[in-house]
């Protein structure tokens, strides 16, 4: 592992697992070798989820609400909707998914490991 500063100001912005989102990578995929992986993801105003129930083949992730809103929907839990401020911790391979989110919708994915598979079900 190695230290790793990511920079509002030299960073960008690009596509990633979602297409309605946009992936910014904090560096800590390449900081850990692959054990965990840190993004802030946006919205992309105007694209919205599906609906689509899933889950992640992946030990840890967590979600902290930045800016804007999202609802999530989890299997056995209910629907939440999460605001600035708000943060989840998902279970491994917890079914759910994304029921909607505000156009301005910015948070923190911090995951383990950094790559990992998505299940559609």
């Amino acid at each position: 592992m190695k230290f790793k500063i990511s920079r509002a100001n030299d960073s960008k912005f690009d596509a990633g697992l979602r297409g309605f989102f946009q992936y910014r990578d904090l560096g800590i995929e390449e900081a850990t070798g692959g054990e965990f992986g840190a993004n802030i993801i946006r919205a992309v105003p105007g694209e919205h989820a599906k609906g689509d129930w899933h889950y992640h083949v992946l030990d840890f992730q967590m979600v902290i609400v930045l800016k804007g809103w999202v609802t999530f929907e989890y299997e056995g839990e209910g629907t939440f909707t999460f605001k600035k401020g708000d943060s989840v911790y998902q279970p491994p391979k917890i079914r759910h998914r994304e029921i909607e989110h505000s156009d301005d919708l910015e948070l923190v994915e911090v995951t383990k490991p950094s790559k990992f598979e998505t299940i559609a079900i």
